[in-house]
């Protein structure tokens, strides 16, 4: 059988190297095997069982192809189902996987994802009977109707410092979104007119 990866298998895995020779390898490797230095140490000795059931978890169904870390082997045995990718952020989450997940490329792509995701769910609501409202949505009526001006003087609040950008952040893509609308149906009117 081929070997499987470390983190699905139920017991410690034995080294492939001496602890010598990888303390002479990497500097500072071991530093933590004594075990006064492990707050986790009892529950580690030899012979106390794991509560794992299983040598290798049964492996979850992959009802489409899957984003994995370029970190792994294999797909994780068990991965969530909820939201499959699809549309223009579905297709950046999976060029996010391209890159590993120590480099900020795929973090910042995965957050640029999410950010296209709400707009696609935005765009889409427009379709329906009920779209989005930004102004309940938002929040911004219980400003004045649950005390929310008065409610941040006099206070050591942490959010004072950043509660300018807020409006920015919630309202000013809404507002550009309107003035785009706007635009557009100017253009058509002037295409029309003439």
């Amino acid at each position: 059988m081929a070997e499987i990866p470390t983190p699905y298998t139920a017991g410690k895995p034995n080294l492939k190297e001496s602890a010598e020779d990888l303390r002479a390898r990497i500097p500072g490797w071991g530093a933590d095997l004594d075990p006064a230095d492990r707050p986790a140490y009892p529950r580690e000795q030899p012979g106390i069982e794991t509560g794992a059931h299983w040598d290798f978890p049964e492996r979850q169904e992959e009802k489409w192809p899957r984003e994995r870390s370029v970190e792994h082997a294999f797909l994780t045995p068990v991965f969530g189902t909820s939201t499959p990718p699809k549309g223009a952020s579905g297709t950046i989450r999976k060029y996010a996987y391209k890159y590993s997940e120590g480099r900020a490329a795929h973090w910042l792509l995965l957050i640029a994802a999410d950010r296209v995701d709400a707009w696609e769910h935005h765009l889409r609501s427009f379709a329906t009977l009920r779209p989005d409202n930004p102004i309940t949505e938002t929040g911004v009526l219980s400003e004045f109707s649950r005390h929310g001006v008065g409610s941040r003087f006099g206070k050591k609040r942490a959010d004072l410092s950043h509660q300018w950008l807020d409006p920015i952040i919630a309202g000013a893509p809404w507002a550009l979104a309107g003035l785009g609308a706007v635009a557009a149906l100017r253009t058509v009117r002037k295409h029309r007119a003439a």
